[in-house]
């Protein structure tokens, strides 16, 4: 009897490369939690948020076509009148995404070794990942450094008000948000309403620097929609 060919596709295979990055994973990673990994991924998260903001007003600046004729793509006052984060170049997604897809190339064009790619993934790591300490030095919690980012990430903020205004400022809008946080927040506009104007007040509170309170108030929301889980399941 002639046998009947199996249908089975072949198992996938990993290559050298592979294998290693699953290796130096599992060494980077030990024996972290994988509820952990949320406080990796919401720094990501919001890098992609905001560099996605940025990078559709760059390239209307960069285009210069109607309203934006004669803009500066670089100049960060365009920025400012738009209520959008700017985004330093080596902290843009591209950038790093770029950064990532060369390193591949390399490798895969037997420019680099397998262990050179991981070491420039090492590093490109730690750019991405060199503020994780900070919250703990500031003695803050994620949630709190979340919001902490929200309103510290502009030069006239930090001139004016310092780092330990700021992280005041950071423990009491969690604080408030946290209070007034119902568990379908994100759905109802009267809820998001609400906290939109305490985010208003406290600002003014402590000083913020008017023209930039707008964006802050947006970004703490959007922060907060984030850890909605997290503001809204421990009440």
């Amino acid at each position: 009897m002639a046998k009947t060919k199996d249908n089975k596709a072949e198992p996938r295979t990993e290559s050298p490369l592979e294998k290693q990055l699953w290796k130096s994973a599992d060494k980077l990673r030990k024996n972290i939690d994988a509820a952990e990994y949320k406080h990796v991924v919401l720094g990501l998260i919001f890098l992609k948020y905001i560099s996605d903001a940025f990078e559709d007003l760059h390239a209307k600046l960069k285009n210069g076509k109607g309203e934006y004729a004669g803009a500066d793509p670089e100049d960060k006052d365009e920025y400012k009148a738009e209520n959008v984060f700017f985004v330093p170049e080596t902290a843009r997604w591209t950038y790093l995404m770029e950064v990532l897809e060369n390193s591949i190339k390399k490798y895969h064009n037997k420019i680099i070794t397998a262990t050179e790619v991981i070491e420039e993934l090492i590093e490109l790591s730690k750019e991405i990942h060199k503020m994780d300490k900070e919250p703990c030095e500031m003695g803050l919690t994620d949630a709190e450094y979340a919001f902490y980012t929200a309103i510290a990430d502009n030069d006239s903020a930090k001139q004016l008000m310092k780092q330990d205004k700021l992280r005041e400022l950071a423990v009491v809008l969690y604080k408030k948000v946290k209070e007034n946080a119902s568990i379908d927040w994100t759905i109802k506009e009267s809820v998001k309403a609400k906290l939109k104007v305490i985010v208003k007040r406290i600002l003014r509170q402590y000083g913020y620097p008017p023209d930039m309170q707008m964006l802050a108030t947006e970004t703490v929301l959007k922060q907060a929609e984030l850890i909605a889980e997290e503001l809204t399941g421990e009440k």
